[in-house]
């Protein structure tokens, strides 16, 4: 009976083994045994013992698992309840973000073309090429945010497709690297990337999505991480995979928002606090860069998680991002593999070539 007061999850779901079921079992085990050896009075007499025993103990049983279960489906709604909740508030959050970083540069634009409109009518023109750059700016973010909506979509309804080519680790680290000088060097941050074990490998990819994870992640630690905070990207080798780490100086995350930052329409902190802004400190944005790179990760068949002792804007306990790329050494394309069999193979003979030239054989081997 202890053992029918201990039911796992499995088993009130699948309902398999319940204790009612096995003393159901055990009644009619009991008949049929009297039956074929006692006699009738016997038999009856036993029954008459046995069989009270059995119907007290199983509408004990009956009615604690009907509790029970009423428990878990109860646990299950209020569950599921409070993740429509969830969702809900984030979407409602999302909007009140979008609106904002959609009304921004839209305003930027209109700024730049009234004011483009009343220097028309001057003889002076030379400071319309400013204000084009002012419009180009604009547009660009808005382009962002829109292919950034289109990205979630795909990945939502798992339309996003990959452009498998080889790549080099150390190529997107050192683009991640230049691109992020003048960002860091604004905010007075240090930004190191190190080469590690499993960098210079070769591997088949979407060099683009694979950058565009990378980079989301890294903005990510620059926005969260105050001025004059540092950045690492480090990374080793693992079996079958590439794990790449981001780790910041910065706020942290809280442990019940590690998963969130990762689901589209999250949001962290308050929306009336909002502000645009892609690499400013605590700077405010659409919340589908993380989203994305978990999409992007995974359709590769690897995975991202964070690291973080918490939230604290004092302390700054700071985070770290992981994120595991396996270490494909052949396309799944057939033809891929046929067209990039050579190069890869030319590369390795170079290698070879260059170690031969670093490390010259001699005639006069030592003793």
């Amino acid at each position: 009976y202890d053992w029918g007061h201990s039911p796992t999850e499995s088993n009130l779901d699948e309902g398999a083994y319940e204790v009612s079921f096995i003393l159901n079992r055990m009644t009619g085990l009991t008949i049929q045994v009297a039956r074929e050896n006692l006699g009738e009075t016997d038999a009856l007499e036993l029954l008459a013992a046995v069989i009270p025993v059995f119907t007290h103990s199983l509408s004990v049983v009956v009615r604690y698992e009907m509790e029970t279960r009423v428990a878990h489906i109860s646990s299950e709604l209020n569950q599921t309840q409070e993740k429509l909740q969830q969702l809900d508030r984030n979407k409602s959050k999302f909007i009140s973000v979008a609106a904002h970083e959609l009304k921004t540069p839209l305003t930027l634009i209109e700024g730049y073309t009234t004011m483009m409109v009343d220097m028309a009518e001057q003889p002076d023109q030379s400071s319309i090429n400013s204000l084009l750059k002012g419009v180009n700016k604009g547009i660009l973010r808005l382009r962002e945010i829109i292919d950034d909506m289109i990205d979630v979509s795909l990945i939502d309804n798992h339309l996003l497709t990959l452009n498998i080519q080889p790549l080099w680790v150390s190529h997107l680290l050192n683009l991640l690297e230049n691109e992020l000088k003048k960002t860091v060097a604004s905010r007075g941050q240090t930004l190191t990337v190190n080469r590690f074990d499993g960098s210079d490998l070769m591997i088949y990819g979407d060099a683009e999505r694979l950058y565009q994870a990378l980079y989301n992640v890294a903005v990510n630690a620059v926005k969260f991480t105050p001025d004059g905070g540092t950045i690492a990207v480090d990374g080793r080798l693992l079996p079958g995979f590439v794990e790449i780490t981001v780790t910041d100086t910065g706020i942290g995350i809280s442990a019940e928002n590690q998963a969130l930052i990762f689901d589209k329409f999250g949001q962290l902190g308050r929306t009336d606090l909002h502000s645009s802004g892609k690499t400013k400190f605590k700077g405010g944005g659409p919340g589908l860069g993380l989203p994305i790179t978990r999409g992007i990760i995974e359709a590769h068949g690897g995975t991202i998680w964070v690291e973080s002792e918490g939230h604290d804007e004092v302390k700054l306990k700071g985070s770290t991002f992981h994120i595991l790329i396996p270490t494909r050494t052949e396309a799944t394309d057939p033809l891929i593999t046929k067209f990039f069999g050579p190069f890869e193979q030319t590369k390795q003979e170079l290698e070879t070539e260059t170690i031969g030239k670093e490390n010259p054989p001699t005639d006069n081997p030592a003793a």
